[in-house]
């Protein structure tokens, strides 16, 4: 798409000017008119957002297409289906401090921010309450003493939100917080918007991020080849570069990447530049997200094909998380 973008735009003005009109996206992208109706009044229960450079990457005229799919309202959001709840992997009941979730041994959750680059339709956060875990200096020094307590603790992972929608000068002092506590050896950071908005990874935050004592590991959210162009790979690179670890978790999703051919070519892209196959989840049950939907049996027979197609290295585990268990859930796969 031949849409204003310059090499002046930085991320914080890309982040901060998203399309949030559910009739500019569909104008923008020539579809039919007729869609705006359901998706303005999908986008009322969760705003619709795509920022510039990702809105570049869709094709104009395609309703098709599997990246808008991903960020389109639709009126099936609207429809209420049993099992499909706010809060699919109660994770309220795992919220010890305001902003921290508290799950699996070992390891602790903390929800840096409740700003995002971008609302994808099947997130299962998207009834999250973030004004009740907002993260002010008193917050974020619970946290920490929360943390400096238990030496169980091994590993922080920075989620959302999105972890890295927050300025450089935060991020450091994050880091520098964490770097400080003895028993932390190792921090994750959950993120899209190296993906969505490639700008984002600046020298600083590579030099952040590259030089702490902790090991680094950055864990995107890709879920079609498509979202990887020359820009994002580039990101890519200099973050492997910086000796920062980089894995890919995906969402099954239906219409979107549900088919051997689309898989192979995502993990294919993905290991191009320097990433790592690692998750693939099926749907968690979130209200609202039910037309993505694939049967745990569909998803381990795919897989199961995948992996006659691609060395193991490349194949991601299928799982689900399930509340109240003390790790993911790996599903096995249907070969033959």
């Amino acid at each position: 798409m031949n849409l204003p973008l310059t090499a002046l735009d930085s991320w914080q003005q890309l982040l901060s000017h998203t399309i949030d009109d559910p009739a500019e996206l569909i104008r923008a992208l020539d579809l039919p008119e007729d869609l705006i109706a359901p998706a303005q009044a999908a986008a009322q229960g969760f705003p619709l957002r795509v920022p510039t450079p990702y809105l570049r990457r869709i094709e104009p005229g395609n309703p098709d297409d599997p990246l808008l799919k991903q960020v389109l309202p639709l009126s099936a959001e609207t429809r209420k289906v049993a099992g499909y709840v706010t809060d699919p992997l109660a994770e309220a009941q795992f919220n010890p401090r305001q902003g921290l979730v508290h799950k699996y041994q070992g390891r602790v959750l903390l929800i840096m921010t409740g700003a995002c680059a971008i609302n994808c339709r099947y997130c299962f956060r998207r009834h999250f309450p973030y004004d009740e875990n907002r993260l002010g200096p008193e917050q974020w020094q619970s946290m920490l003493e929360y943390i400096r307590s238990d030496t169980s603790i091994s590993e922080v992972i920075l989620s959302g939100g999105d972890p890295l929608a927050v300025s450089d000068s935060r991020l450091q002092r994050l880091v520098g917080d964490l770097s400080a506590i003895p028993h932390i050896k190792r921090l994750r950071i959950h993120s899209r918007l190296p993906v969505v908005i490639p700008q984002r990874v600046t020298a600083e935050m590579i030099d952040i991020l590259g030089s702490s004592r902790l090991l680094t590991t950055l864990v995107l959210h890709v879920n079609h080849a498509n979202e990887v162009d020359e820009q994002v790979g580039h990101a890519l690179t200099q973050l492997r570069q910086a000796n920062i670890t980089l894995l890919n978790q995906a969402v099954l999703l239906r219409g979107i990447n549900d088919s051997v051919d689309s898989l192979k070519a995502l993990s294919e892209e993905l290991f191009n530049w320097g990433v790592l196959p690692y998750y693939l989840f099926v749907l968690d049950p979130v209200e609202g997200a039910a037309h993505f939907d694939i049967p745990d049996e569909e998803a381990q027979q795919l897989v199961g094909q995948l992996q006659g197609t691609l060395p193991g290295y490349l194949v991601p585990r299928l799982a689900r998380e399930i509340p109240d268990r003390p790790a993911k859930t790996v599903l096995p796969t249907v070969i033959g």
